[in-house]
């Protein structure tokens, strides 16, 4: 067994500068971590902050070697850039479906593989990836982004048996309706509709969605790999 690295750790979280996101790197940051995110068009004035669209590899290899000057190696990483181009499959552009595969899917693979080099060196590292209720049930309108998150678990599980011997865990979150920004503009009716359909009853907090990556990060998390965790208030319950 790998020995877990002295504390601080360094943690990068993509998409890092709202919701989940922020909300990831706030938890990390409490606990006394070095925090670093990334986005492609937003900032924040809480943690570093470096502009990088994960869908260009170059730019992720770039960015990652700015990070390990300036913080060291990244030891966590935080997998959570996403975006929607929601309309029905007829509809659907290839522009609408090839954006986000890059930025959901394709994004992941270029930050986990720049991440792994040094993981491995290291024998330890810890790799989550934000996911969505999305991948079990799917959802009208979402055929593109649906199809992103239901990869990611293949993805991380796959890089969970590769990589499980040098000390490195591969695990997802599957938030479901979590109260955001974009929900909170969403009308009563379909938040109504929704939150009904929970069983819990409500809809979820970003603070919820990044206790359970912060405890995947943490040692006792050092035996769960390949691993899938819902933050779903129980919606998707047998998926």
């Amino acid at each position: 067994m790998s020995d877990a690295p002295t504390e601080p750790r360094t943690v990068l979280v993509t998409g890092g500068t709202k919701g989940i996101g922020l909300a990831c790197a706030r938890a990390f940051g409490s606990a006394g971590d070095r925090v670093v995110v990334l986005s492609r068009s937003t900032t924040t004035d809480e943690f570093p902050c470096f502009a990088c669209d994960v869908a260009d590899a170059a730019a992720v290899n770039d960015t990652f070697a700015k990070v390990e000057a300036e913080l060291g190696k990244v030891q966590v990483v935080v997998s959570n850039a996403g975006i929607t181009r929601d309309t029905l499959l007829a509809r659907m552009s290839d522009a609408d479906w090839h954006d986000v595969l890059d930025a959901n899917l394709t994004g992941a693979f270029h930050v986990a593989r720049r991440a792994i080099g040094p993981m491995m060196k290291a024998r330890w590292g810890r790799l989550i990836f934000v996911s969505s209720v999305g991948a079990y049930l799917g959802a009208a309108g979402q055929t593109n982004y649906a199809a992103t998150k239901a990869g990611l678990i293949g993805f991380a599980r796959s890089i969970a048996r590769e990589y499980g011997s040098r000390g490195i865990t591969s695990n997802v979150v599957t938030p479901g309706p979590i109260e955001t920004d974009m929900t909170s503009t969403l009308g009563d009716d379909w938040r109504e509709r929704v939150g009904s359909s929970v069983p819990v009853g409500r809809f979820g907090t970003a603070e919820e969605v990044a206790a359970a990556v912060r405890f995947l990060a943490s040692a006792e998390a050092a035996f769960i790999t390949g691993a899938v965790l819902p933050v779903d208030g129980g919606l998707a319950m047998g998926n």
